[in-house]
């Protein structure tokens, strides 16, 4: 079974409640209703102004029966969900006022659904830029417990059976964060081994990737990723890593050998950790386009629940697809 299968047949085990806060985008109303015909979410629920979707699923020729819609600025819930969103934000300057205004946006009406337990995850990004979705998922849902900082991940398969779980690897961060210090990067490499876990459903194991291995070159990039070693070890994750490691070093056991005996994953690295945006981004791209492999994400990591971004290009199946990998989350 392919990955998207894969994902599909979990979020459909599961049966959990999806919100699309862009419900007036054709693309999203006919994912949603893939996603009610074929189960894949136990409900879903569409934001935006009732008119203004009915009118839109109507032109597309698209069946609304069985998906909700809620407009918030005349829900019942706006009182409840406007002081709650106050009480997150009042130590940053939010009045009670400007809370009931802002929440009605449905970036932050579908971020407070999840963090309510109205609904358990959220996928958003099909006509909203990445920034904003990034932001209602921190003010609201926040970071797992001991993590500050979000991030992504690719889902690579179809690569060299002899590289990671059959030819599937873990790639982060490849989208968000430009530029991570040291302590970033130990949470990225979390997140990581974390979406490793329920992505590829095996243990995970890190490599930490750089130009130098185990200090063969001197550089403030370099003691960048041998500083998130240190703090890796200091909090005492639970799984294998090992870095600064070359890409060689990390796919290659030869390699390793030589240029650090004695490696904890040699011939196991299931995820690969870029030191940044560049790295990730370039890197990702090039296996996707010369080793022609499946590139599925990016998918957001280290958000204390589910939510997901879309390319603002994404097409139905895409939207299907991340939704089902966030599903399969809850």
């Amino acid at each position: 079974m392919d990955f998207v299968s894969k994902m599909k047949a979990k979020a459909i085990s599961v049966s959990k409640r999806l919100v699309l806060p862009e419900g007036t985008d054709k693309r999203i109303i006919r994912a949603a209703r893939i996603l009610v015909d074929e189960k894949i979410a136990a409900s879903v629920t569409l934001l935006g102004k009732s008119a203004d979707i009915q009118n839109a699923a109507r032109a597309d020729g698209i069946d609304l029966n069985g998906i909700n819609i809620v407009s918030p600025e005349a829900e019942t819930n706006l009182g409840k969900y406007a002081e709650t969103y106050y009480e997150l934000r009042k130590n940053k300057g939010m009045s009670p006022e400007q809370a009931r205004i802002e929440i009605t946006d449905t970036l932050r009406w579908g971020a407070m659904m999840v963090h309510m337990d109205d609904a358990d995850a959220m996928v958003a990004g099909a006509a909203a830029p990445t920034s904003d979705v990034l932001r209602a998922g921190l003010a609201i849902i926040g970071t797992i417990e001991g993590l500050k900082t979000a991030s992504s991940c690719f889902v690579m398969s179809d690569m060299d059976s002899q590289y990671g779980q059959e030819g599937a690897m873990i790639f982060s961060d490849c989208a968000v964060v430009p530029n991570p210090t040291a302590e970033q990067l130990a949470d990225i490499t979390v997140s990581a081994a974390l979406s490793c876990k329920e992505f590829l459903n095996i243990d995970p194991v890190v490599a930490l990737l750089s130009f130098s291995t185990k200090g063969s070159a001197k550089h403030e990039d370099v003691t960048k990723v041998q500083t998130t070693a240190e703090i890796l070890n200091k909090r005492g994750v639970n799984f294998i890593f090992d870095g600064e490691l070359q890409a060689d070093a990390a796919l290659v056991p030869s390699v390793l050998d030589k240029k650090a005996p004695g490696s904890p994953v040699r011939g196991k690295v299931n995820v690969l950790v870029f030191p940044d945006l560049n790295a990730g981004n370039i890197g990702y791209k090039l296996v996707q386009r010369i080793a022609k492999a499946q590139a599925f994400g990016p998918f957001l990591q280290g958000f204390a629940k589910p939510i997901s971004d879309l390319s603002r290009g994404a097409s139905v199946d895409d939207i299907v697809t991340t939704c089902a990998v966030t599903l399969s989350r809850a």
